[in-house]
């Protein structure tokens, strides 16, 4: 199927690159269907709506840069998506790159989950006080660099 995006205009995608988000993300509640695509630089991917083509969000693994991070979703938030067994889950973060230069940030308080069999999602909001919505990447994946097996500095 043909798909407008933001980045890289219109694209031919696979349907199994579709993802819908019964309740749409914070913000953006009204648009359910997106495409997920490679970026152009790894780790990072596209979300692009198919509603609306100036809507797109660059997302990456959290686990990249914050091995240590837990997104404690309610149950009945992962089963009202299809996901009894975290092994169904994909788990994303909403990055935020400002045009001004200042850091590359995450939002590890609001991850997105997708269930890999059904293609259907949800943006989680965490209680957990360690995740915040502005997580610097770079200055992370060096702290976490710094750290030697065991959580020790090298």
């Amino acid at each position: 199927m043909k798909v407008l995006t933001k980045a890289y205009g219109s694209i031919e995608v696979d349907e199994y690159q579709k993802i819908t988000f019964p309740r749409g993300l914070l913000g953006f509640e009204s648009l359910r269907d997106f495409v997920l695509l490679d970026a152009e630089r790894q780790p990072f991917f596209l979300l692009q709506s198919m509603e609306r083509m100036p809507v797109a969000f660059i997302l990456i693994d959290p686990f990249i840069f914050r091995p240590d991070y837990e997104a404690n979703i309610d149950n009945e938030d992962l089963e009202s998506i299809g996901i009894t067994d975290p092994k169904k889950a994909i788990i994303f973060t909403i990055v935020t790159m400002p045009p001004d230069g200042s850091p590359m940030t995450a939002n590890l308080q609001g991850p997105l989950v997708i269930n890999k069999e059904t293609h259907t999602g949800l943006q989680a909001v965490l209680m957990d006080t360690r995740w915040k919505t502005k997580h610097d990447i770079i200055a992370e994946l060096a702290a976490n660099a710094a750290l030697g097996a065991g959580g020790e500095k090298k």
